[in-house]
């Protein structure tokens, strides 16, 4: 099977410090695959170079056939990287919307501006997946009269209805209070069984060993693991992520 996402020989600098180095990997379409590893390991960077937020150093991101060299500048360079963002939905930690848009105006925005589709049609996709995350009751309704977590779900709805066939999540539930983590989760767990291909950047154990087909661990900018669920939580290979899991099970970061 060709892989949906394949990232290649990836290096990120930020001026002298190396934050990915060397990262190779492939991604096949349908998989959840959860991305772990301790504070300033590389996660979040690594999500966000995929989809170009960061620009690669060096190395090669492939996303549904549209391949984009790192470093690159030029014309043709952006449309790739704008071609890339059109198959990749992306789910932030601080949720990012519009606050002076209700909650359908969030969610259409993209289409309607990015895409160029059609009002009503993008109001259809929207008002769906509104309903899909439980929220359609509160689509006339503005952010600032949402909880978090109906926040990120809204979040939730509005890349999907970019129809994307890549979902990233950076740590999306690291903004909410304990009690609203269980409402997003829930809902990624619904994304997944609908067949989404997911990269979540997570601290929720739980979650990666329940609905991830493989689990990404890594320290320091470095790729060290690369396993299944259960042979990662059971009986991993590599002591820093042996370290890092019993960090997660006396609820350290």
């Amino acid at each position: 099977m060709t892989p949906i996402v394949k990232v290649s020989n990836l290096d990120k600098y930020f001026g002298r410090l190396h934050v990915l180095r060397n990262i190779s990997v492939d991604i096949q379409p349908r998989e959840v695959v959860c991305l772990i590893g301790r504070s300033g390991s590389g996660k979040s960077t690594l999500l966000r170079c995929i989809n170009f937020l960061e620009e690669p150093s060096h190395g090669t991101i492939e996303v549904d056939g549209v391949k984009v060299e790192g470093g690159e500048k030029g014309k043709e360079h952006r449309q790739l990287i704008h071609d890339v963002r059109l198959k990749t939905g992306m789910v932030f930690q601080e949720f990012n919307l519009f606050p002076h848009m209700s909650v359908l105006g969030n969610v259409i925005e993209g289409p309607v501006t990015v895409k160029g589709m059609d009002r009503n049609k993008a109001i259809a996709i929207a008002e769906e997946n509104l309903d899909s995350v439980g929220l359609l009751f509160k689509k006339d309704e503005y952010p600032n009269r949402l909880s978090g977590g109906q926040k990120q779900r809204v979040a939730i709805a509005r890349a999907l209805s970019m129809e994307p066939k890549v979902m990233l999540f950076d740590e999306p539930t690291s903004a909410l209070d304990p009690e609203l983590i269980g409402e997003v989760l829930n809902v990624m767990k619904k994304v997944a069984k609908e067949g989404m291909t997911m990269l979540v950047v997570t601290h929720e154990m739980g979650f990666a060993r329940e609905v991830a087909d493989r689990v990404l661990v890594l320290a320091e900018g470095e790729l060290i693991e690369d396993s299944k669920p259960d042979d990662l939580f059971r009986s991993p290979k590599d002591p820093r992520t042996k370290a890092l899991i019993d960090r997660y099970r006396t609820g350290e970061r």
